[in-house]
């Protein structure tokens, strides 16, 4: 790991705000977390620390992730939900940020808006996590980082093809592959293109690292010569209503034996979860890569130990 890196006190809320350094350290931490907890070696890296957990969305492996994550670092969570806190009955977000600052060590919040996060982080004196918003997912994208080094070796010029819907995934997977100089692709249909800032940050800062970005509408397309194919649910929390139209408009960006055919011969897959079989990837294609998927899902234990211990 590079000494000379010290995050002590910095928010994680965009992969965008971590130099590729940085996000290497965290790699590179989170892989020797893992290490150590394989072997049952103690690590209480934040003894006597407190994480502030916000959830005004429900989650499964985000809480566990972070509430297991911590006890095995040596310190607390406090699980909060909207019904917790005075944030439901009106209590503006700048003091409840001053109030969690005087009580705990650092905040995981799980939201809708992203500038709800950013307000948080803005008047927090303890640093914030983003644990998912509406328009960013950074945790779960460190976690896919891991994977992919862990099964390919590297993330340089990796070709990592996500399918479906341009939404919080594809925007943190294109800014965390443009850090890292791989080839991202997303595959969606116009209407559903990720958004167009995001789009033109993460082609810039790819440019700088040797990586491309590029947006594709043919999923058989996008998916020729991938390392690594990609996919999340189509209708995401919150957009339930639009479930019967997305399923019609996404029904061609199904990950099935025919798109893995034009896919690299070693080509892994990768899925956040939960998955829908039958939707966005076949139950064939996903036991056939269960064993990736759950390291997948594992890794955000050991991400997330890394995001905490070397920002708490």
């Amino acid at each position: 790991m590079q000494e000379n890196i010290n995050l002590k006190g910095k928010d994680f809320l965009s992969l965008k705000d971590y130099s590729k350094g940085e996000i290497n350290y965290l790699l590179s931490f989170a892989a020797n977390l893992k290490d150590k907890q394989k072997r049952g070696e103690k690590h209480n890296l934040l003894q006597g620390k407190s994480l502030g957990m916000i959830f005004e969305k429900p989650s499964t492996r985000t809480r566990m992730s972070f509430e297991v994550g911590i006890y095995q670092l040596g310190g607390q969570a406090l699980f909060l939900s909207s019904r917790d806190l005075q944030i439901g009955r009106g209590e503006p977000i700048c003091d409840t940020a001053r109030v969690f600052s005087r009580y705990v060590d650092g905040i995981m919040i799980r939201t809708f808006s992203h500038a709800d996060v950013e307000e948080l982080a803005h008047y927090a004196t303890i640093p914030v996590i983003n644990g998912l918003t509406d328009l960013l997912h950074p945790c779960q994208v460190l976690a896919d980082l891991l994977t992919i080094k862990e099964y390919k070796g590297k993330l340089e010029g990796q070709k990592l093809v996500y399918i479906g819907d341009g939404n919080n995934m594809a925007h943190s997977l294109m800014y965390g592959g443009a850090k890292m100089g791989m080839n991202v692709v997303i595959a969606a249909p116009e209407a559903y293109f990720p958004d167009e800032k995001i789009t033109a940050e993460a082609k810039s800062i790819a440019a700088e690292n040797g990586g491309t970005i590029e947006l594709i509408s043919n999923p058989k397309e996008a998916a020729e010569d991938a390392d690594v194919l990609y996919t999340d649910v189509w209708a995401s929390m919150g957009q339930e209503s639009e479930q019967e139209e997305r399923m019609e408009k996404f029904l061609t960006y199904q990950v099935n034996n025919e798109l893995m055919a034009c896919a690299k011969k070693d080509a892994i897959v990768l899925h956040c979860l939960p998955a829908h079989r039958g939707e966005e990837i076949t139950a064939e294609v996903l036991e056939k890569y269960q064993n990736v998927i759950f390291d997948e899902a594992e890794n955000r234990l050991h991400a997330q130990k890394a995001i905490m211990a070397a920002i708490m």
